[in-house]
């Protein structure tokens, strides 16, 4: 099956098969949260991106090899609803941008910093520290080497725009900086966008639009 990266709450997840990563992606709660589920495919370690909401549904997506790791992509209510129940369950060890982590009511393992290697398995993901939607927002780079690269940018990047900075000019202005810098001036076009919400897009759909992004100011 073709990989589509559109998945609705209550629906089948969708799954991206790589060359040494699965990613299974589902869309759980009342804001459509995503959940990833990254899996190596050397070692079966698994890390899920973001425990939103509906921690049984993570849970039976998880299934029973369970997950080493839960990254966390900013503090927002909305991307932890169910990270305590799938930690109780799993045992996992937890991951969030250092700024943000104090907003997060489950304890962080590891605070994470821009650059930032965190590992499934064999497989290698590079954070990237995004401010403007909240301090310590991250985005996680995974560069296949038998392939373009994949970044998930939690509620930084979507189809159509940077995240939700409230009207807040500085707080856009930092944002579209990071964005622009850290994510766009190093990633080509083919690299695929996993969002915190709603559907897949890659850089070369939304590089045009930067200029278009910058006058509207959000």
């Amino acid at each position: 099956m073709t990989y589509s990266g559109e998945v609705t709450v209550g629906g089948p997840a969708d799954v991206h098969e790589l060359t040494d990563l699965m990613i299974t992606k589902i869309a759980v709660g009342p804001m459509n949260n995503n959940a990833y589920l990254l899996r190596c495919r050397a070692t079966d370690e698994q890390l899920l991106i973001d425990a939103a909401n509906d921690a049984a549904t993570l849970l039976g997506t998880i299934g029973d090899d369970g997950i080493a790791s839960v990254v966390t992509t900013h503090q927002h209510g909305d991307h932890w609803q169910a990270l305590a129940e799938v930690v109780t369950a799993t045992r996992a060890r937890t991951y969030a941008g250092r700024e943000d982590a104090d907003g997060i009511p489950v304890p962080t393992d590891v605070l994470v910093d821009d650059g930032d290697t965190i590992r499934v398995g064999q497989v290698e993901l590079t954070a990237r520290h995004l401010v403007g939607h909240t301090p310590g927002s991250i985005a996680l780079v995974y560069d296949d080497p038998h392939g373009h690269p994949h970044v998930f940018t939690g509620d930084c990047l979507f189809p159509g725009g940077v995240g939700n900075t409230w009207k807040n000019p500085e707080a856009f202005a930092s944002l579209i900086h990071d964005v622009e810098t850290k994510i766009f001036g190093t990633l080509p076009d083919e690299t695929w966008v996993y969002p915190g919400h709603g559907n897949d897009t890659t850089l070369g759909a939304e590089r045009p639009h930067l200029p278009e992004w910058h006058a509207r100011g959000w």
